[in-house]
């Protein structure tokens, strides 16, 4: 049964990878120049921000099964100086809490951390248009508790966000883990690295899909789906429906099977707005 859940996925991630390439008239991109003469806001929204509920797909409906997530997620630039090789160094911080909140006295199940700094830059084409951005990062990520409940690691991460066309953007991670010898078997279920797919069906809408890959050669690994529905063309707030199915959404239940349907509201970040050819606003507009 788990075979077919993930090989079912597995169909719906390669039918929305051909599809993101279905349209392929180009929009105006940033060029070289233009990204000069473009003030970026030292702060700004890294990931997305929300605040989500709902339900497992799986097992029985409770108040136990039940349950919120939220994250929050913001981008500090070091400084507004270029570095060698056309780079922007720059500080993250993202925090993703599972909270029971159905339960009496909504208990928290776990809180992830996860702070990082890293080091940014453009990837242009022959017309010194920005076609990409990469970046080299340090990370650490842990839950801050102690004992045989502590759950962190380390990883160096390369990523390399491409402009596919004027819809599609296609995010590639790989990391080389470290530090994680109280959890052993970890890689095992979070891999080396992860892709991501981000189309935009409308004016107004969104899809995003991302999957991993366990370290070993069986099914653990995940696939979150996201749809996003614009509330209005002035703010970056969104309507948020989740489908997260697979092996590690948590530190805490990282070997645990998920199967979670949830809705809610969003932030969505604008990181990668440049690639776009939008205009990067900070985390409050």
């Amino acid at each position: 049964m788990y075979q077919f859940k993930i090989s079912q996925l597995q169909v719906l991630f390669t039918v929305f990878f051909l599809l993101s390439f279905y349209n392929t008239s180009q929009a105006q991109r940033v060029t070289r120049e233009q990204l000069k003469d473009t003030l970026l806001p030292s702060f700004s929204a890294y990931r997305d921000n929300y605040f989500i509920t709902g339900v497992p797909l799986q097992n029985d409906i409770s108040k136990t099964t039940a349950d919120a997530k939220y994250q929050i997620s913001f981008k500090q630039l070091v400084t507004r100086h270029v570095l060698p090789f056309q780079t922007q160094l720059f500080l993250t911080y993202t925090q993703k809490s599972f909270w029971n909140i159905y339960e009496f006295s909504s208990p928290f199940q776990d809180v992830n951390f996860n702070p990082g700094i890293g080091l940014a830059s453009g990837i242009y084409n022959r017309n010194d248009e920005l076609t990409g951005i990469a970046e080299f990062k340090l990370e650490h990520e842990s839950n801050g508790r102690e004992g045989e409940a502590s759950r962190s690691w380390n990883s160096i991460i390369l990523t390399y966000n491409a402009r596919l066309n004027n819809k599609t953007i296609l995010t590639l991670r790989g990391w080389f883990p470290f530090g994680y010898s109280d959890n052993r078997d970890l890689i095992d279920y979070i891999g080396y690295g992860e892709a991501n797919l981000s189309y935009d069906l409308a004016p107004k809408w969104n899809l995003e899909v991302s999957a991993r890959k366990g370290a070993q050669w069986d099914w653990k690994g995940n696939v979150r789906s996201r749809v996003f529905y614009r509330i209005s063309k002035s703010t970056n707030q969104h309507l948020m429906l989740e489908w997260y199915v697979g092996n590690a959404e948590s530190l805490i239940d990282y070997h645990e099977y998920e199967n979670m349907i949830r809705i809610g509201y969003a932030i969505k970040s604008p990181d990668l707005n440049l690639l776009r050819g939008k205009k990067t606003k900070p985390i409050y507009e």
